[in-house]
């Protein structure tokens, strides 16, 4: 039975279940769900999800959201992307938790303020303060990626599948990849892994769609 996963491409929380799944070689296909005309609150939606949000994943009688569940049962089901120890296990998930928390909580936010608002609606102290958050972020990210090439053991997983969520978005938001060499290279080897696209050749639904 094919998976269902019911996103859109300017998510970049869908965009790690997707990327996740794609990799994975599982049989899935997109479902367009239209965030920016509401349709996350729809009766229909909100039967899958009460939280009102995209990822969904229905795999038969399984419905999960929550990106970091979706990857979570993706590595579980395919044992790839989980790391190779309880240990390295547990350290997926704490860089998967850390990015929910400090990377895609805060880009997602501010990539979203900076591009799919109205410029006169653009809140000017709240991006300053999470730019700021951002490039915290970033550092650590950089830091960790300086002397290994994943996060977690010698291979990808998970926490790299996830803490690269917003990071190939063509649209600015203060990241300026030049500036980040570790975490430059880093997502040139994610590029380079069989099957991998980049969002909105993954997913229907892109700016270009709604200009």
């Amino acid at each position: 039975m094919t998976i269902q996963l019911y996103c859109f491409g300017e998510s970049g929380n869908a965009y790690k279940a997707a990327l996740t799944l794609e990799l994975a070689g599982l049989e899935w296909e997109p479902v367009w769900v239209d965030f920016f005309n509401g349709a996350t609150r729809r009766p229909d939606l909100l039967a899958l999800n009460p939280m009102g949000e995209v990822p969904v994943m229905v795999d038969g009688e399984v419905t999960l959201s929550q990106s970091g569940v979706i990857q979570d049962y993706v590595s579980s089901k395919t044992g790839k992307f989980g790391g190779q120890s309880a240990a390295e296990r547990r350290e997926v998930l704490r860089w998967m938790f850390w990015d929910n928390h400090k990377m895609s909580g805060q880009a997602g936010a501010l990539r979203f303020l900076m591009n799919f608002l109205p410029e006169e609606k653009r809140p000017t102290e709240a991006i300053g303060w999470l730019s700021g958050r951002v490039h915290a972020a970033l550092k650590t990210l950089e830091a960790a990626l300086g002397d290994r090439d994943w996060l977690v053991g010698d291979r990808p997983t998970c926490a790299d599948l996830a803490c690269c969520g917003y990071l190939f978005y063509p649209e600015p938001f203060g990241f300026d990849r030049p500036a980040w060499p570790a975490i430059d290279a880093w997502l040139d080897r994610i590029a380079a892994l069989p099957g991998w696209k980049p969002p909105y050749d993954l997913m229907p639904g892109s700016p270009a769609d709604r200009a």
